[in-house]
C-alpha cells in the first residue's frame, strides 16, 4: 500500500464508519497520547524500565500503526498528499545532510 493509498483508506473509512474527522486539535493531542504510548513500550522493552501488568500485551506495531493513523488523519484534514511531502522532505535532507553523516564523528 502506498502512502496516498493508506490517506485514501484512512478518509474512506473516517467518512463511513467514523462518521467524521475530530478536530485538528483533538487529532494532535491523541497522536501525542500515541507516541507516548510508543515511548512507554519502547523504555520498557529496549530502556531500563520494567513492565507493568498492564502494559504486557500492548505491542509496539500497533502502537506506531496508530501513529501513523492519526498523522494520516492530520494530513487529509489539512490537505496534505504525504507523498509529495516526503518527497520534498527527502530532497531537502539530500541536500542537506549529503555529507554531514559522513563527516560527523560521533558515528564512526
Amino acid at each position: 500500500m502506498t502512502i496516498q493509498e493508506a490517506q485514501e483508506r484512512v478518509d474512506q473509512w473516517i467518512n463511513t464508519t467514523g462518521v467524521r474527522y475530530f478536530s485538528e486539535l483533538t487529532n494532535m493531542a491523541i497522536l501525542t497520547e500515541e507516541v507516548g504510548e510508543v515511548a512507554r513500550i519502547i523504555s520498557r522493552q529496549y530502556g531500563d524500565q520494567s513492565f507493568k501488568e498492564s502494559d504486557r500485551k500492548k505491542e509496539l506495531a500497533d502502537e506506531l500503526a496508530d501513529v501513523l493513523w492519526v498523522l494520516l488523519c492530520l494530513a487529509n484534514q489539512t490537505g496534505i498528499n504525504l507523498d509529495t511531502a516526503l518527497e520534498k522532505n527527502f530532497d531537502k535532507k539530500n541536500i542537506r545532510d549529503a555529507s554531514r553523516h559522513k563527516d560527523n564523528e560521533k558515528l564512526r
